[in-house]
């Protein structure tokens, strides 16, 4: 069995516990790896949430001195909350040094500029290092013989630890996500996410404008003709967007001031 630093049983905590951070830990687990998450003041849908997709419950302190990743997946307004959060448990429980540093790897819809805020909190403690991620697409599930899967591209001076990056880059097991390194640089993963997330948001939201407006002046039903012969399936593709917008518009509203933000300071 190798030493700490390479020991894959350590386990993977993800923060928190919604549809997507489900969706990986259950791809996480189909392929061996033990999942925790802290489910302190957690309400009854997380926790059933968690249960379910046979995640264990750990207090913070716990996860920060055992486990060997955290993969912080919330809404963008708890993105630095859970960062301090973090570091506070670190602080109030110091990680053994006989451990490798704990990878903290950032996977919420935030801007460049608040990726590399959060990079430079976490230079206050050498027992942790920081990744810059983002997840495109819906949450992994089981396909076939598969798994139907986002891309999670990463970015910054760290990577994942090796276990966990085969895993989720597919390797010696089959396609897992499509996870990549795409930039030295903090800011970079983050930053493709806004650019992507401006086109299907955006495009959610014009479609939201065009339909209650054709609808109030009587021409929905020829709107929606009129896009099926010229842009035949676009129409399912947007009523879909549309009809599956509601639940996560509390979570668009800050993500589209991050895509504003991201223009104004990196166009």
């Amino acid at each position: 069995m190798g030493n700490d630093f390479t020991d894959p049983r350590r386990p993977v905590a993800i923060l928190s516990i919604g549809d997507m951070g489900a969706g990986i830990a259950r791809l996480l687990i189909a392929k061996g790896i033990r999942v925790v998450t802290d489910l302190t003041g957690r309400g009854p849908d997380t926790i059933s949430r968690a249960q379910s997709a046979g995640v264990e419950s750990l207090p913070l302190a716990e996860i920060v001195t055992s486990a060997s990743a955290i993969l912080s997946i919330v809404p963008p307004t708890s993105a630095r909350p859970t960062a301090e959060s973090v570091l506070s448990a670190l602080a109030a429980h110091p990680r053994p040094q006989s451990l490798e540093p704990l990878t903290y790897v950032d996977l919420n819809a935030i801007s460049p500029s608040a990726a590399r805020g959060l990079a430079v909190l976490f230079t206050t403690d050498s027992s942790v290092r920081f990744v810059d991620g983002a997840i495109i697409g819906g949450p992994p599930s089981p396909s076939g013989d598969g798994w139907s899967l986002p891309e999670i591209p990463l970015s910054g001076p760290h990577t994942l630890p090796e276990f966990l990056s085969t895993i989720l880059g597919g390797g010696g097991g089959g396609s897992a996500v499509d996870q990549q390194h795409i930039s030295p640089e903090i800011g970079a993963a983050s930053g493709l996410k806004m650019c992507f997330a401006s086109l299907t948001k955006g495009y959610t939201a014009i479609a939201v404008q065009a339909f209650s407006t054709a609808h109030r002046m009587g021409v929905l039903g020829r709107l929606r003709e009129s896009i099926e012969r010229t842009t035949p399936g676009v129409g399912a593709r947007l009523e879909r967007s549309v009809t599956g917008m509601p639940p996560k518009a509390y979570r668009w509203v800050r993500e589209m001031e991050e895509i504003g933000e991201t223009f104004r300071d990196e166009g």
